[in-house]
């Protein structure tokens, strides 16, 4: 493993200083220790400094912290030394790749994997791409053997690399995208590459259930038969949404009966719809609050900014598959339509207020304040 130092002299900031929010932040994870215990929270606040310093912690960072906690400085920078979730050299805008260079990577073909960065980066760790999108370092144990060889990228890891796929993450972070995290390969989590091996014999599982007929409304199937040309607004339309939200139904519920007990949301969604196109950062290092659109609280809109989901006007884009994918991942199917999440995204896309959810942060004038 390399040695980790603060980041030379001519690259650190002049001064660092928190902006009110995450001040503000870094004060509510304070408070949940007791007093004189400031000290426990230095982990998030380091971690919150880096994010506002760009993805590093510059030595003036460091200090902050310390000053906030009332810690000796030389306690908090051994912290940050320690961690290498915690990067001490400016690193690429796009992506800081943490190679894993202990054995049982290096026995399943990381050496590899480390030459693309070599080549596809820069020569040496802790060197910015030329372009300024990338930059990489050799990291120890990041706990996925089982998957090697495997790097972390920001909070996600690819495993089961190989170079080809490596260099197809690359490309995707670089065109700006959210490549799939995980094995690479297509095997699920870390079970056997090509399904179960053990305990296969169907005798000693009972018999399911048939599944239950679903009927079609006439003329419906036809409908179903260009749903990937569909516009996002068809199940929406009084005319035929309801015919046309029954037959969907009965697809997806024909595809997902086909598919095992132990298959994943997202196996579930890509059997019936295709994945949003992602984005692997907010734009402008902002995202929009999705919890504006009614039927989006606190928990889905954590799972769409996993999906790479920040802003309205990707919700306002999706087509009839994306709606599928989503509304399937999500565990409710139709949702998205009876709630009308598009034209709700549209609305708020355009900067108009979303009749359907007022903005809590602003005052309603139709309500009554004190006298």
């Amino acid at each position: 493993m390399s040695v980790r130092r603060l980041a030379p002299a001519d690259v650190q900031p002049k001064e660092f200083s928190f902006t009110a929010e995450n001040l503000d932040w870094a004060r509510r994870q304070i408070a949940k220790y007791p007093e004189g215990r400031a000290a426990s929270a230095v982990l998030p606040v380091l971690w919150k400094a880096q994010e506002q310093a760009g993805g590093w912690l510059p030595q003036k960072a460091i200090e902050c912290v310390a000053e906030l906690l009332g810690m000796a400085k030389i306690r908090v920078l051994e912290v940050a030394t320690f961690y290498t979730m915690f990067l001490l050299q400016p690193v690429g805008r796009k992506a800081h790749v943490q190679w894993c260079g202990t054995t049982p990577c290096l026995l399943s073909g990381g050496e590899e994997i480390k030459k693309v960065c070599e080549r596809r980066i820069n020569h040496e760790p802790f060197h910015v791409s030329a372009d300024g999108d990338f930059s990489w370092e050799e990291v120890e144990c990041l706990g996925a053997c089982v998957n090697a060889p495997m790097v972390l990228i920001g909070k996600d890891t690819y495993e089961d690399l190989t170079p080809e796929t490596f260099e197809k993450v690359l490309e995707a972070l670089a065109r700006g995208e959210a490549p799939k995290p995980g094995p690479q390969n297509g095997r699920q989590f870390s079970a056997p590459i090509g399904g179960p091996t053990t305990l296969t014999d169907p005798s000693i599982y009972p018999p399911e259930p048939p599944a239950p007929a679903q009927s079609v409304p006439d003329g419906a199937s036809e409908q179903l038969a260009t749903i990937s040309d569909a516009p996002a607004s068809i199940a929406t339309s009084p005319a035929d949404s309801e015919a046309f939200a029954a037959a969907e139904e009965a697809e997806i519920s024909a595809k997902l009966a086909k598919l095992g007990k132990d298959a994943t949301p997202e196996q579930k969604a890509d059997a019936v719809g295709t994945r949003p196109q992602g984005l692997a950062a907010p734009r402008e290092d902002k995202r929009d609050n999705l919890q504006r659109i009614k039927g989006i609280g606190r928990v889905n809109e954590q799972k769409l900014n996993a999906l790479g989901i920040f802003h309205f006007d990707q919700i306002a884009g999706w087509g009839r598959m994306e709606i599928r994918w989503v509304g399937t991942y999500l565990a409710f199917p139709g949702r998205i339509d009876r709630e009308n999440w598009i034209a709700q995204a549209g609305r708020l896309a355009a900067g108009q207020d979303n009749p359907d959810k007022p903005n809590p942060d602003k005052p309603n004038p139709n309500k009554p304040g004190k006298a």
